[in-house]
């Protein structure tokens, strides 16, 4: 007898729907045969589901168990076949036919028939919806992130047998309901906020330019001024995430297995920081099973790159493509994977290797060759995309004492809000979301300049010797300028502050 079951596999962050198909035949003792392109995790999933089955007190005949997992060209990754092969077998198993065509199932099994969590949930449950199926039966720690889907019902099961009475109509389990609104708001919230830092006006002033117009930043400053604490605070002044958004940020996540729990859905931007040893694969993604990487994790937050020349040279450029095109795409022999990948990068780097070039305070240790040479780690092309360079000085001692609080982050956030509605409505037609992804035509429509701005643009860029790219740079961050002050055009003060956010241009170590 077949019996059949639909469940589905991971590629990329996307799903694929995968009918699991078991075939019975009679022998003397009992053989489970998987094919269908499986790795060695599905392959050993039938010493777990014949171990669940008998733990679960559910029959299982002697003979041949054939599973096919469909399509058979595409590879079967992970554990999350377990439930679906072990429900389609125990059904193989009897001579009542069986029909769940508006099921899909996923989830591990334990030897003791428990069901565990498995990755990529979210975009499962796309996909089943996707299909037409009603019906979703995941394990109960996913059934948070799978619930968020509308127009399909999400089942959490705890046990095989919980599961196999359920299809069988002898155990009514309630589908599991999420109060969308609520849990949006409820998770919303940080736990920093920028009235924490003293100081820094000008620094909290580029921040909030950065954010507006979705611009990268850098912050060139001696240890202990304060770089990466205000890094840690810019989703906090960013806009909510929106629905969309919330969902493809929730899908790499859960792909790359970072959910619990307490976390079963991203509503606050993300945060990435990783450590200057990473590697190109950990920062990019791949691998010989591809997975996302850093730029990918900090889709739609923000990715932070502390002390950025200690980074590996070849690790920085590769992401100048993602920095450009808003995604990541990784080709491998199994087929090309795409990743999106638009983030807001923030870096933070010393003015020298002893950290205190310019400190009035204390002594520079390096000669003008090392100082160079450290500077020269960070490639032409990949400042040229940094919009915004900024200096962050020490705090004066009266600031860090003072009692007085600064601007909080909400108050900050709505100027930013703000901004980005005069944005979307400029870009309503399409082909960008803010000022930092428009391209050549759109920069050329949007950022005229009088003759005045015209005249100091073109005198910074004769006397400061900016690039074709660095000039655009310019010109968005003054759009964005002008955004933040209300103002239809771009002024001439916009256009000076704009270049002052080019200090590494500036020659600041010469």
């Amino acid at each position: 007898m077949i019996t059949r079951l639909f469940s589905a596999a991971l590629r990329g962050v996307e799903a694929q729907e995968v009918e699991v198909e078991v075939n019975a035949r009679g022998a003397d003792k009992p053989v489970v045969i998987i094919v269908g392109l499986p790795d060695a995790a599905v392959r050993e999933s039938s010493q777990r589901v014949i171990s669940a089955i008998g733990a679960s007190a559910l029959f299982l005949d002697d003979g041949v168990k054939t599973v096919n997992l469909a399509p058979a060209d595409l590879k079967k990754e992970g554990p999350s076949f377990d439930l679906p092969i072990a429900l389609a077998m125990v059904a193989a198993s009897r001579t009542r036919p069986f029909n769940c065509d508006d099921c899909c199932v996923v989830g591990e099994l334990g030897l003791d028939g428990a069901v565990r969590p498995v990755k990529g949930v979210l975009s499962i449950a796309l996909e089943a919806k996707r299909r037409g199926r009603t019906r979703l039966l995941v394990p109960e720690a996913n059934a948070p992130e799978a619930a968020v889907i509308q127009g399909i019902q999400v089942f959490p099961i705890r046990h095989l047998r919980e599961a196999w009475e359920f299809l069988e109509e002898d155990l009514l389990i309630p589908p599991f309901k999420l109060d969308r609104r609520a849990f949006f708001e409820s998770h919303r919230r940080y736990e920093v906020d920028f009235d924490e830092v003293r100081g820094q006006h000008f620094v909290k002033r580029a921040l909030e330019v950065a954010a507006a117009g979705g611009h990268n930043l850098l912050m060139v400053g001696p240890p202990g001024t304060g770089k990466s604490m205000l890094a840690k605070r810019i989703p906090t002044i960013m806009p909510d995430m929106t629905e969309d958004e919330a969902i493809e940020t929730t899908k790499i996540h859960s792909i790359a297995g970072l959910l619990d729990v307490k976390h079963a859905f991203l509503t606050t931007r993300p945060f990435r920081s990783p450590h200057h040893t990473i590697s190109d694969v950990g920062l990019l993604g791949g691998g010989s099973n591809p997975g996302p990487g850093e730029v990918s994790l900090a889709h739609h937050g923000v990715l932070f790159l502390d002390e950025l020349p200690e980074f590996r040279r070849s690790t920085l450029e590769v992401m100048r493509q993602p920095l450009e095109d808003g995604d990541v795409t990784i080709s491998r022999a199994a087929g090309s994977f795409t990743f999106p990948a638009r983030f807001m990068l923030v870096a933070a780097m010393n003015p020298c290797p002893c950290g205190f070039y310019g400190d009035i305070k204390r002594q520079c240790r390096c000669s003008p060759r090392q100082i160079e040479t450290y500077r020269q780690r960070i490639s032409g092309p990949l400042l040229d995309r940094i919009d915004l360079h900024v200096e962050v000085p020490l705090v004066d001692f009266r600031e860090l004492s003072s009692g007085a609080a600064g601007e909080s982050s909400e108050t900050i956030r709505q100027r930013v809000i703000e901004a980005r509605r005069i944005q979307a409505g400029r870009f309503r037609k399409g082909g960008a979301i803010t000022n930092s992804a428009m391209g050549p035509r759109q920069v050329k429509a949007h950022c005229k300049l009088d003759s005045e701005s015209s005249g100091y643009l073109e005198h910074a860029m004769e006397e400061m010797n900016f690039s074709a790219r660095a000039h655009d740079r310019i010109l968005k961050v003054a759009r964005t300028l002008a955004d933040l002050g209300g103002s239809e055009s771009i002024r001439p003060n916009n256009i000076l502050e704009a270049i002052q956010y080019r200090s590494l241009d500036r020659k600041l170590f010469s």
